[in-house]
């Protein structure tokens, strides 16, 4: 089946099979509110703040990478990113933009679209599959935005919420032929019967999502394959089914790019980045102006005695509430747009997870410590060098210089954020999210 599929791409896309049996490329993304002064590496030409790497450290194995200081991503992927900004400078409703990442984990995008977005935006991140799920929500706490929700599902859960986002991102299963030089799985399960049935559950997803899209809203449809059929076949489908308009975003401008009818490619042989295709398909109608109602609202939900540290940790702005044991919060302003929208889905996180009632106590939660909204002068902080970073990554018992206050104490490395510890003296518990540490 490689060989048929090597044929198929060589015959349409010359130089694509060499291309295809090639060494990957590596590149990263830096988060925007933890990391200013860029690395001075090659620029990614579509994303300001990517960067390709010579060569492929050990990631994992690095403290920032836990930090959410950045994010490795494929390249070409980072142009969903670049597309959502470009339809928000479009938009500007007045209000705050509503997006939804429907195929979200394990999480690129989603972070890549907070970075794009206008600091104001609220972007929602689903996933089908419970453990790619559970990914999603770590590494959408990691990159640190209190404006985002993950929720768990089919995305028919999503159809109740009608004309309820600007934009949504589906970025669609499918055969995976971009994949393959990266992934001998995606290889080995190439067929064209796998293609018609991606395209068959393509079709699904969709018609599942459009009407959650606000008339005048963009939809980003994207996957990481070549073929026409879960391509320019879907796109087509789109307009035939109900009316959608493709149109031009810059994108297409970029050298390398292959563009034909508002349909872009990014093909190995031609960008340095993996297999990617991507449109964008406008919804008929007029953007309305009003925020976006649920199916029905919440019941009202419990406002625990909050400890005056953790009122002093996040803004003003920020609203606080319990779920169960769980205390969260969320800007004001979202806290409004979003609460009628959550009974209908099976959400994961909203906003920032702030801590864990036990007894009289409350114990900060990790999200806390990785949020860009954490005034960190509230705790006793600790800087930390790397091998002691390590130690607490892979959930470590830790020894603090004596010195150091007993109590919760936040970590810091490279003065920024690493997670909690609660000191003892003579050892510190480790707080790290045991389902997060580092396991090798």
């Amino acid at each position: 089946m490689l060989n048929e599929f090597l044929s198929y791409v060589e015959s349409r896309w010359p130089g694509m099979a060499a291309a295809m049996q090639s060494e990957p490329s590596v590149s990263v993304r830096y988060n925007r509110r933890k990391y200013g002064d860029l690395p001075q590496t090659d620029v990614v030409s579509w994303c300001d703040r990517g960067r390709y790497l010579d060569e492929r450290p050990a990631f994992t194995l690095d403290p920032r990478m836990h930090q959410g200081v950045y994010y490795v991503q494929d390249a070409s992927s980072m142009a969903v990113g670049a597309v959502a900004a470009y339809l928000a400078g479009i938009l500007q409703p007045g209000r705050p933009i509503v997006y939804l990442d429907a195929c979200a984990a394990p999480g690129g995008k989603t972070t890549g679209a907070v970075d794009a977005l206008p600091q104001s935006a609220i972007v929602f991140a689903n996933e089908y599959d419970y453990r790619r799920a559970s990914i999603l929500v770590e590494n959408v706490a990691k990159w640190g935005s209190a404006r985002t929700v993950v929720t768990r599902g089919d995305t028919a859960r999503y159809s109740k919420l009608r004309n309820s986002f600007d934009i949504i991102a589906v970025d669609a299963p499918c055969s995976g032929e971009g994949m393959i030089r990266k992934d001998a799985t995606a290889a080995a399960q190439w067929s064209p019967t796998l293609v018609r049935e991606c395209a068959r559950r393509q079709r699904e997803i969709l018609a599942n999502l459009w009407p959650a899209l606000r008339p005048g809203g963009y939809l980003i449809y994207s996957t990481c394959t070549f073929n026409d059929e879960e391509n320019d076949h879907i796109v087509r489908w789109l307009e035939e089914e109900y009316g959608a308009g493709r149109i031009a975003t810059p994108v297409e401008q970029v050298p390398g790019v292959t563009a034909d009818a508002h349909i872009c490619r990014f093909l190995p042989s031609r960008v340095r980045g993996e297999g990617l295709c991507l449109a964008v398909l406008q919804k008929p109608g007029e953007m309305p102006q009003n925020t976006p109602e649920g199916r029905k609202k919440n019941k009202d939900v419990k406002t625990p005695q909050i400890p005056a540290w953790l009122q002093a940790a996040l803004p003003d702005s920020f609203v606080l509430a319990a779920d169960g044991d769980v205390l969260r919060a969320m800007p004001a302003d979202m806290a409004a747009v979003v609460r009628g929208m959550l009974s209908a889905l099976d959400v994961l996180a909203a906003g920032i997870e702030c801590g864990v009632v036990k007894g009289r106590d409350v114990v900060p939660s990790q999200a806390l410590a990785m949020a860009a909204d954490l005034n960190q002068e509230v705790f006793i902080r600790a800087e930390v060098d790397r091998d002691t970073a390590l130690q607490y990554l892979h959930r470590e018992a830790l020894t603090l210089s004596e010195d150091t206050p007993k109590g919760i104490v936040l970590l810091m490395f490279g003065g920024l954020p690493l997670g909690f510890v609660k000191n003892l003296g003579n050892r510190s518990n480790n707080l790290y999210p045991r389902e997060w540490r580092i396991l090798h």
